[in-house]
């Protein structure tokens, strides 16, 4: 089987590359999906444009642009875009002088959930594929903490990090003894689906894991169900207290390759957290339940960048992998996932200019923008 560490992430998804509120009006964001570096930008309108981040005149990034209505110009000699990527004026230029090009690429955008999300694949594709479905989001019942953060590891670790439960001993100094039973899992063609049994076998818990557990201020040693899900290429995570009708808490995440090795991936997530009957207990908790969640994340983190090093050394994924889950997830990652092109000595590929060509992406002015309306971020 393919080494899974040189799959790329299958570009014909729906994928967060910024929050939302990091796209100001008037203003340009750099961002980047495997190696094709992306300029945002968000015009009068209050619609969020997606382009190639390169000027098809001089090369210059254009998210070093200026906003100008709906069009991006050019920060070096003012050569205008528009939200689709083709050139709508070049200033010193007279109509039927030269041959200008037709300008960058335009990725498709959508805006969900506080974040901005493009679509990097086939175009025609966009229309067709749904966003994911986050119904808590938008509950009253729940109130979201938004994460982004970036982490050098293969967006695969992720995955397994999160699927994978047997790992608790790498918390123990946040949640304790955590006893971790796997009930059943289910896999399918894009998806593997794992429930756990969750109980609390000792020693000190930080109260801020008690807080998002919804077990309140003083804890309680309660067993929890715990429902992970990779559905290519998204994961999500329930967790269900003993006797509650519906879950604590709801986690949403992407992990969204930055570089054209995709040795290095932005993981974006969205946890939902229910709201307690008390009126601004949350609101209290909400400091508490933020250190536990970071914590534990830097914890995670440190493992997964640990094992792409380790790759590095290596040259190969030498993982002696026992545990049927994992074995199943990275089946689905490798079958829906696309091949890494090999990179030539100058940086490029083998069978192009650079990533954009790699991944056989579409030629420039062949993508829309979508949706100006911008849901409010989380938390």
């Amino acid at each position: 089987m393919p080494d899974l560490r040189r799959v790329g992430a299958n570009p014909d998804f729906w994928y967060p590359v910024a929050l939302s509120r990091s796209v100001r009006s008037g203003r340009v964001a750099a961002t980047a999906f495997a190696g094709e570096r992306i300029a945002l930008y968000r015009g009068k309108s209050g619609t969020v444009y997606a382009l190639e981040d390169r000027c098809a005149h001089r090369q210059v990034p254009l998210s070093l642009g200026v906003v100008e209505g709906e069009t991006l110009r050019c920060c070096y000699h003012a050569w205008a875009y528009r939200g689709d990527g083709r050139i709508s004026q070049i200033p010193y230029l007279s109509k039927g002088d030269g041959r200008p090009p037709r300008g960058v690429r335009g990725y498709p955008v959508r805006e969900a959930y506080g974040l901005v999300f493009v679509f990097p694949g086939d175009p025609e594709k966009a229309t067709g594929t749904a966003l994911p479905e986050l119904p808590a989001f938008g509950s009253a019942r729940y109130k979201t903490m938004t994460f982004s953060r970036t982490v050098r590891c293969h967006y695969s670790f992720m995955h397994e990090n999160l699927l994978d439960m047997n790992h608790q001993f790498l918390h123990r100094g946040v949640v304790g003894r955590l006893h971790p039973e796997l009930l059943e899992y289910r896999t399918g063609a894009r998806s593997v689906e794992a429930r756990y049994l969750f109980t609390h076998a000792g020693g000190k818990r930080n109260r801020g894991a008690g807080l998002l557990a919804a077990e309140g201020v003083g804890g309680s040693d309660s067993a929890d169900v715990m429902t992970i899900r990779t559905e290519y290429p998204y994961q999500t995570l329930d967790l269900v207290p003993e006797n509650a009708e519906r879950p604590a808490f709801r986690l949403w995440a992407a992990y969204v390759p930055e570089d054209a090795e995709q040795r290095r991936c932005h993981a974006y997530g969205l946890l939902m957290i229910e709201k307690p009957r008390v009126p601004g207990a949350l609101h209290l908790a909400w400091p508490l339940i933020r250190r536990f969640t970071e914590r534990v994340f830097a914890e995670d983190r440190m493992a997964v960048e640990a094992e792409q090093r380790a790759w590095e050394e290596q040259g190969e994924d030498r993982n002696h992998e026992v545990f049927p889950l994992i074995l199943d997830v990275r089946d689905v990652l490798r079958a829906n996932g696309v091949p890494l092109r090999p990179r030539t000595a100058a940086g490029g590929t083998a069978h192009g200019d650079g990533p954009v060509s790699a991944l056989g992406h579409h030629p420039a002015g062949s993508g829309t923008s979508a949706d100006p309306s911008a849901e409010p971020p989380g938390g």
